[in-house]
């Protein structure tokens, strides 16, 4: 019986991927560098330091659904940003025959692996435990990006998804056939699936819709010398101002944190319109895709925190039913 690579320990998995990276490097021009596997979640990604003292941070969809025009209109969008002086984002590094995605076969998983490159980012990341001044600064630079992205436009051959559906485009593991949910849970989320979807109707009859980051957590924002930079786009699609802001709203603990966020993105520009109940559906929304992910993931790490994920999401789901029903 052939065993899956990503059933394979993690270890055995970033070995072989950490030998794929050093051929894609090439692609780059690079044939010898130190390469160091950093995270390894979603997807793969690779800290690079060259010889003569370059370093980049190379990613490889792993996990990810992207197609390749998705990928191509990350590139673009982070290009545009990147000339921006308020906004700091990593710059994509083009390949020899100047292309900002490349692939190859990986022989082990037996599948072509897309992967992207962006210059190094010094600093660390704010991760679960940012300071009020921090968050402040986390929502003036949502409110530029979202400046940003109101006039930016993608060129032919790019595309992103619309998050106008219950999923953002990803594939579901909650309501189809391959749904694992007993139905007592089942028909609990569904009644609040309808529920977010009718708000999110709502918001995206009354908003502008427009390119959103759509993943603005700790873990996506790196901190140096009192300096904000953004990174991982990898989730970026056309949305709602609203839906960027309660992504980020939901990694928050307590209501200083929301209130300094907030203020933040208020510094720059006014906060979109929205209802407490909209906010709250899509607040919940966050978390229905997160259990979509770890229902489908191929993460051993993270297919461990199933059980007891599914636990609060449903406590949370009974909640919100109350809530916006009284």
């Amino acid at each position: 019986m052939t065993i899956n690579f990503f059933d394979l320990d993690v270890k055995t998995q970033t070995d072989s991927l950490t030998v794929f990276a050093r051929e894609i490097l090439k692609k780059y021009g690079i044939s010898d560098a130190e390469v160091e596997c950093i995270n390894f979640e979603f997807n793969a990604t690779f800290a690079v330091s060259t010889e003569s003292g370059q370093k980049y941070a190379l990613r490889l969809n792993i996990n990810s659904t992207r197609v390749v025009s998705n990928i191509l209109a990350e590139t673009q969008w982070v290009r545009d940003l990147a000339r921006i002086p308020s906004i700091n984002v990593p710059t994509p590094i083009a390949s020899l025959d100047d292309k900002y995605l490349v692939s190859a076969h990986h022989a082990d998983s037996g599948q072509t692996i897309y992967g992207v490159m962006y210059s190094w980012l010094e600093g660390e990341e704010i991760g679960d435990e940012p300071t009020l001044d921090q968050l402040h600064t986390v929502g003036q630079s949502m409110a530029l990006l979202h400046d940003n992205s109101s006039n930016f436009t993608l060129t032919d051959g790019a595309e992103l998804p619309t998050f106008n559906d219950f999923f953002w485009g990803t594939e579901d593991f909650l309501f189809s056939s391959k749904s694992l949910l007993i139905a007592k849970d089942r028909a609990l989320i569904e009644q609040a699936r309808d529920l977010i979807m009718k708000f999110t109707d709502e918001l995206y009859a009354t908003s502008t819709v427009h390119i959103i980051h759509a993943d603005l957590h700790g873990w996506n924002l790196m901190w140096h010398e009192d300096q904000l930079s953004i990174f991982d786009f990898d989730d970026c699609g056309y949305g709602v101002q609203a839906q960027d802001i309660a992504v980020a709203l939901y990694y928050l603990d307590t209501p200083e944190q929301d209130a300094a966020l907030l203020d933040g993105y208020k510094s720059i520009r006014p906060l979109p319109v929205y209802s407490e109940n909209a906010m709250k559906a899509l607040l919940l929304q966050r978390r229905l895709l997160l259990l979509n992910y770890l229902y489908e993931t191929k993460n051993a790490e993270h297919k461990e925190m199933l059980p007891a994920y599914l636990e609060k999401t449903i406590e949370r789901v009974s909640t919100f039913l109350t809530d916006v029903t009284q």
